[in-house]
């Protein structure tokens, strides 16, 4: 499992705070639906709305408490990029893969991906879908929501687009910590869903099935979650089933180099790709009976980061660069040279470098009450065999944490650039 401090920083953001002056009834009247997202404008954020706790501490019985801003925040549909990657991690999310119907090819599959899209668009908006809705999401503001899509290798033989199927697609290699349940991996269609409130999420979840219509078949599906925005004192990185600070190293928009890293450049191949990205996706179950009979200082060793603030075994804070080649007084290495966060720097593997953005996941209890928790592991990447492969390769040579984790489903999909106003995503590839 590619560094557990390298997912998007999950950065918890506080509500925000009353505007003063603003009308002091507003929590007992309640602000409509229609007017909080006409006043959310690009951002999503509503000036002059009552805070979460002073709806809720006004509230009668019969009041209405407003939507807040954690509600209001709104994704967008169009653009250069799909949503979804570089976004901060939602509160809940779904995954789910497709296989396309027995005689459905080409000609269904754009339609799929056109109903698919007009769906997304609306729902990311806060609006019903645009036939049968559900009313799920009633009275919900769009909640951080993000749908993406994207193709497996296997949707180009269904729909006769061999000459377009990516060589960055071939099949993942087989590792020494996969024990693969076919079942569970791989699909013509994938599509991630996020949202900060989990009925919106669901709501997506059922509209994007229904809208599959007699085109494709679910051929799995996983809920996962993270921590809720404004769950802390402040905000701070994610932490992941293992109680470790799970974010840390993560590439950043800010980079000079993110854009190279991450997204197929504007003039690469093939075009239809075009500042898409490449998400490898794994269900990584975390053996955390195991996990939890080690030590403090021994998790911490298995990792090469403290449990209390992910800072580095060598010291400082979070973000202070770990130091490789401190020793202790016997002559060791503070950082173990198996240590999860050692083996998977990016100077240790060529500059090898990933946007991780996964859920947790909790799927109940097997029949000796061994818990089937983990990672729903997503990572996005320009080309996944210059990012996801050599680390996970090495990872496979030794990494302290390969006992306590076992890589029981696998996906790669090609997650190609955002949809133009007017278009659909995909259309560059199934109208060509």
């Amino acid at each position: 499992m590619p560094d557990q401090n390298q997912s998007l920083p999950a950065t918890e953001r506080p509500r925000v705070p009353r505007q003063a002056g603003a009308d002091n009834g507003s929590a007992r009247t309640g602000v409509s639906r229609r007017r909080l997202l006409g006043t959310a404008g690009a951002t999503g954020l509503v000036l002059g709305a009552a805070g979460a706790a002073a709806g809720y501490a006004a509230a009668a019985p019969d009041d209405v408490t407003p939507l807040t801003s954690l509600g209001a925040r709104r994704a967008t549909f169009h653009g250069k990029h799909q949503p979804g990657i570089t976004e901060p991690l939602q509160a809940r999310g779904h995954l789910i893969a497709f296989d396309l119907a027995p005689g459905a090819g080409r000609t269904e599959a754009a339609a799929l991906l056109r109903r698919w899209s007009t769906t997304a668009e609306r729902l990311m908006a806060g609006e019903p879908a645009a036939h049968g809705d559900t009313d799920v999401a009633r009275d919900a503001g769009p909640s951080s929501l993000t749908i993406t899509f994207g193709f497996g290798h296997s949707f180009f033989d269904r729909t006769g687009l061999q000459k377009q199927r990516p060589a960055a697609l071939d099949p993942l290699p087989a590792f020494s910590s996969d024990r693969l349940d076919t079942a569970r991996s791989n699909g013509d269609l994938w599509v991630q869903i996020g949202a900060d409130d989990a009925l919106v999420a669901f709501h997506a979840l059922r509209a994007i099935q229904k809208d599959a219509g007699s085109a494709a078949r679910v051929r799995w599906q996983m809920n996962g979650f993270n921590r809720s925005p404004g769950a802390t004192a402040h905000p701070m990185t994610a932490r992941n089933l293992m109680g470790q600070v799970d974010g840390t190293g993560n590439p950043r928009p800010t980079d000079p180099d993110f854009d190279r890293r991450i997204f197929v450049p504007a003039d690469g191949t093939p075009s239809w790709m075009a500042n898409g990205s490449y998400a490898v996706v794994r269900r990584i179950r975390m053996l955390l009976d195991d996990w939890e009979k080690l030590s403090l200082a021994q998790q911490e060793n298995v990792i090469g980061r403290r449990k209390s603030d992910g800072a580095p075994l060598t010291g400082g804070t979070e973000t202070t660069e770990m130091d490789l080649e401190k020793t202790d007084r016997d002559g060791e290495y503070v950082i173990p040279v198996n240590a999860h966060a050692r083996i998977t720097r990016p100077d240790q593997n060529g500059g090898a470098a990933m946007l991780r953005r996964s859920f947790s996941y909790h799927d109940g209890y097997d029949p000796d009450g061994t818990p089937d928790a983990g990672l729903l592991f997503i990572c996005w990447q320009a080309d996944p065999l210059r990012g996801f492969v050599p680390v996970q390769r090495k990872l496979d040579r030794g990494d302290a944490l390969s006992p306590y984790i076992r890589h029981e489903a696998s996906g790669l999909f090609a997650v190609p650039g955002g949809a133009a106003k007017g278009e659909y995503v995909g259309q560059r590839l199934l109208e060509a």
